[in-house]
């Protein structure tokens, strides 16, 4: 077992049970596949660019959750480029106690920002 795994594990014992299951399924989304890219132009051929999904935010949404309907939504974002700050705000609401509906609406707007990047490439 790496160093890295093994302060992982020692990071989940400490957590309460329903914390524990939070980094689970944190992990779990960051272990899949980065999102194929949608556009496969062809070179000098003019393609619009890949739009957002329609993906409504419930009323109650809890912050792993919203991470997967936000990769939903922006199919084209390369996840690990979103690693940082949506591991640092999902640190803020597990660890720090920030509202997942705070922690939520920044995630939307880093998501957004990343977007407006995309496009701009």
């Amino acid at each position: 077992m790496t160093p890295q795994q093994q302060q992982l594990l020692a990071y989940l014992d400490k957590l309460s049970a329903s914390d524990a299951a939070t980094l689970v399924r944190f992990a779990a989304f960051l272990a899949q596949d980065a999102a194929a890219s949608l556009v496969n132009a062809t070179p000098g051929a003019a393609t619009e660019p890949p739009q957002p999904r329609v993906i409504p935010r419930p009323e109650t949404e809890r912050v792993v959750d919203a991470i997967k309907r936000l990769a939903e939504t922006y199919p084209m974002l390369d996840k690990k480029k979103l690693l940082n700050q949506t591991s640092g705000l999902v640190a803020e609401h597990v660890m720090g106690g920030k509202s997942a509906r705070l922690v939520i609406d920044e995630m939307e707007i880093a998501f957004r920002r990343a977007y407006d990047h995309f496009l701009t490439q």
